[in-house]
């Protein structure tokens, strides 16, 4: 009785908000015009391969003319017309500087020699318990060298630089001007018109602790970046100073490397690599860099950069790029590595980041990969009438037939199957097909079906002809009869409803167990009821849908469909909502509540549109006749990595993404921001993008289809329009 009432409340509550957005005002509008677009700029990290042993550690990088140099500790390696050639070094390699001959000098623990000179100079018996910390170049064979006690000159003879005794010595920089910069613990160090100067002495601010890394000289204009504690930042001779922190979107210190190339500033901290043109880019994690200390950094060009590690050297290129050569790219991945029996599945690595170690596995959502590559496929063939695009739908579809199949239950399709002989192991509910030659997994999920129901019609429409157009016909009936005899629920082969598969209105408007999930599962069974409509043609599919529109008001549950504010957020559930919007709105008319159903997807996207995930945008700009954040969707399908290895990526530590107070569901700490799209892990779109630090070994490879069906949606739909 207590219970009973306390569910009654839970409707009333949720009802009565729902009466409340019934007065939002009524949305009109054109379908948006699209975006006009061309090449763009990819980022595309790949190794720089030394001819040494395996471990080696680069300290210093260097490039005179043709000739790069690479100070490692096990020799020098001069990189010249695509060919490397190697030549011994004094072991014990710390740091390095070049001659204006292009020779280099090497600095050991208490010792410097210079290449091509079978000898070393050890440190002054004053120094000799000290160790070297950097080195420059003034002349030839002439040299300040800085220990963590103090700086010496050495032309031949070794000199104390008595102003800065006791002083750890940490960069050494000549300025355009021919002034000497000496970056140091205790303080910005100057030299200039034969006199030494501490600026922190008197005008550098207190907040940088008298503590700097690391000097650059500025590119064409004259001036002097310093890297510190918290800080990088410009002196410059026009007086045109500037300096950059966290708050002003420096990512993380202190700085110990600058390198400049034009206008853009290239940084490397102990965990990662940065940098800042008209806005901040962040480099850590596998997927961009062998380790994430930053030992030396090496800009080739406007658009090409070698960065150092003590594991080994990443180059990373900013190549130009059309999205529908990157989609072709995508299109490789997904035949090369993800194809199993046609299902989209995934790809484990049996060694990490090794794609030659690549072996596909089942997944508990086969079924819903498989569906979002096979939209994204009907679009392709829609838009470009390419054979193979028809060739990989059909593919793609019989293996979602096969699951419907092979359970030998009229309607109810399985998570996935693999051959009797694979080994299952205790994951999940597996049963043996009737022909015994496969097994399936059971316990088929919401997610499923809303993958299964958004795919179908769209190849009825755009691909299906001849017996296909019958073949879907009647699966897209035996799904739905399946699900609407058992009064909206899916059921297994125990005769019971599934977990998730629960769509009845007893159960969502009346149990608190479902109060979550009453205007997201309202909206997916009006979806497929509108869609099981349009593709069968059978009237039960539409007395269903205005039954529950009428009875039970399934149309007015819409409207909150994104739970958010005080109640938990579920990232993994957009998906489960804007797929079936795209099918309601694909087929809805005059008929229809479409007011409120506007109204519903209006206000989920509004949650929704800080995420910046391209799909939802392109679903609301369809459904709403509208931009919703074309520009965005178009940047972050420009923004997604070429590598969708699972690398592990960590953002906890970072100063420019301020931590949220309150953290996800699951406990874990995130920011009040998106993490950008390459600077975090893989996550299609179904997890939480403000989390820090996520991913994982690198042991997996995403199928790349998050990124394919957008790209062709937005073109099908004429909101992507790419230009030669």
């Amino acid at each position: 009785m207590i219970s009973g009432l306390k569910e009654k409340l839970i409707f009333l509550l949720f009802s009565g908000f729902a009466g409340i957005f019934l007065i939002i005002p009524k949305i009109s509008g054109q379908t948006p015009e699209g975006i006009s677009y061309g090449s763009y700029v990819q980022e595309i990290k790949t190794d720089v391969s030394l001819p040494s042993k395996p471990g080696a550690e680069v300290f210093r990088m260097f490039r005179n003319g043709d000739t790069i140099t690479v100070v490692s500790s096990s020799g020098l390696h001069k990189y010249i017309n695509g060919k490397w050639s190697t030549e011994p070094v004094i072991p014990g390699v710390r740091d390095a500087a070049v001659a204006p001959s292009g020779k280099i000098w090497t600095a050991q623990l208490s010792t410097i020699s210079k290449e091509g000179v079978q000898k070393t100079d050890s440190l002054p018996e004053s120094f000799r318990r000290d160790t070297i910390t950097c080195l420059f170049c003034i002349h030839e064979d002439s040299l300040l060298v800085g220990t963590n006690a103090g700086l010496l000159s050495y032309n031949g003879q070794w000199s104390t630089v008595q102003f800065a005794n006791g002083i750890r010595i940490n960069s050494i920089l000549r300025d355009s001007r021919g002034n000497i910069w000496v970056a140091t613990n205790d303080g910005l160090l100057r030299y200039s018109d034969g006199n030494w100067t501490n600026l922190d002495d008197n005008i550098m601010a207190f907040g940088l602790k008298r503590t700097y890394y690391s000097l650059a000289n500025t590119g064409n204009k004259q001036g002097l970046l310093f890297g510190g504690i918290f800080a990088i930042g410009c002196i410059m001779e026009d007086g045109t100073h500037w300096l950059y922190r966290g708050a002003d979107g420096l990512p993380y210190g202190p700085v110990t490397t600058i390198r400049t190339s034009g206008d853009m500033i290239w940084i490397g901290t102990k965990k990662g690599a940065i940098r800042k043109d008209k806005t901040w880019h962040y480099y850590n994690g596998k997927r961009w860099l062998p380790d994430n200390k930053i030992n030396d950094i090496l800009p080739l060009d406007d658009s090409t950069v070698w960065i150092a590690t003590p594991a080994g050297i990443s180059q990373i290129r900013q190549t130009k790029m059309m999205l529908q050569s990157k989609a072709g790219l995508f299109e490789q991945r997904v035949r090369q590595r993800h194809d199993r029996y046609g299902l989209v599945s995934d790809s484990h690595l049996k060694i990490p980041g090794d794609l030659s170690t690549n072996e596909t596995v089942a997944n508990d959502n086969d079924g819903l990969w498989t569906s979002i590559y096979m939209a994204a496929e009907c679009f392709r063939f829609a838009v470009t009438k390419d054979p193979e695009a028809k060739k990989n739908a059909i593919r793609a579809y019989e293996a979602m037939e096969k699951l419907e199949s092979v359970t030998g239950i009229p309607g109810f399709p399985a998570r996935s199957f693999v051959p009797v002989s694979e080994n299952t192991g205790n994951d999940g509910e597996w049963h043996l097909s009737k022909d015994g030659k496969w097994k399936w997994k059971g316990d088929t999920s919401s997610d499923e079906i809303v993958g299964h129901m958004f795919a179908y019609p769209l190849f009825y429409d755009l691909v299906a002809d001849g017996e296909y157009k019958d073949r879907v016909r009647g699966l897209v009936s035996r799904i739905m009869n399946n699900i609407v005899s058992h009064n909206y629920t899916l059921t297994d082969a125990d005769g019971k409803p599934t977990r998730w598969g629960i769509w009845n209105p007893d159960s969502l408007n009346s149990s608190s167990q479902w109060s979550y999930e009453r205007g997201i599962n309202s909206l997916q069974m009006l979806s497929f009821l509108k869609a099981a409509y349009h593709v069968t043609g059978e009237q039960k599919f539409m007395d269903s849908y205005q039954n529950l529109i009428s009875e039970f008001h399934f149309d007015r549950n819409m409207i909150q469909q994104k739970m958010y504010g005080p109640f938990d957020i579920n990232h993994s559930d957009d998906e489960l909502a804007f797929l079936p919007y795209y099918i309601l709105f694909r087929y809805i008319n005059d008929t229809d509540p479409v007011d409120i159903y506007r109204k519903s997807i209006q206000r989920s996207w509004e949650i929704e549109r800080a995420d910046r995930i391209p799909i939802w945008n392109l679903i609301a700009s369809i459904s709403l006749k509208k931009d919703c954040g074309l520009n965005n969707a178009l940047d972050e399908l420009q923004l997604i990595p070429m590598d969708l290895i699972s690398w592990r990526m960590e953002n906890s530590h970072r100063w420019d993404f301020p931590e949220d107070q309150l953290t996800d569901r699951f406990g874990f700490k995130q920011s009040v921001r998106p993490i950008p799209t390459p600077e975090r892990a893989i996550s299609k779109w179904n997890s939480n993008t403000y989390i820090y630090d996520s991913g994982t070994d690198g042991s997996s490879e995403d199928d790349g289809a998050f990124f394919l069906l957008p790209y062709w949606m937005g073109r099908y739909h004429g909101l992507l329009i790419e230009k030669d």
